[in-house]
């Protein structure tokens, strides 16, 4: 599978905290992140990251790195780590975006369990 072109994951139950947390286990030392109304946008290495809370209802809190050059080849990748990193349940697109594909196909990945499923938001 190639590398995707940006990283998105719906984390649920995760506060911010935990979630920056995790970031900087994941790049270091982090720089202050500006709000702009439901959303935090921060520039870590390079990549823009955009934290959006109550994405996809009231659980599930968007991470978006908007950039190819993450440590994570693929959403699922990301996915996967966040899981186990902040334990709990993450939802990330099956694969990335194509014409041809249904937007409603994601990976439910609780732990070191990944199930495919439909999600409406």
């Amino acid at each position: 599978m190639p590398r995707h072109p940006d990283i998105e994951i719906y984390v649920k139950n995760a506060s911010v905290e935990s979630i920056r947390s995790w970031l900087e286990q994941c790049f270091g030392e982090l720089p202050p992140f500006k709000k702009r109304g439901d959303s935090q946008h921060a520039k870590v290495q390079g990549i823009p990251i955009v934290i959006v809370e109550r994405a996809a209802g009231k659980e599930f809190t968007s991470i978006w790195f908007d950039s190819a050059a993450t440590p994570w080849e693929t959403d699922l990748d990301c996915a996967k780590e966040a899981s186990k990193m902040l334990s709990c349940q993450v939802r990330c697109i099956r694969s990335g975006w194509e014409e041809q594909q249904d937007p409603d196909e994601w990976w439910k990945v609780d732990g070191d369990e990944v199930t495919a499923i439909l999600w409406k938001g």
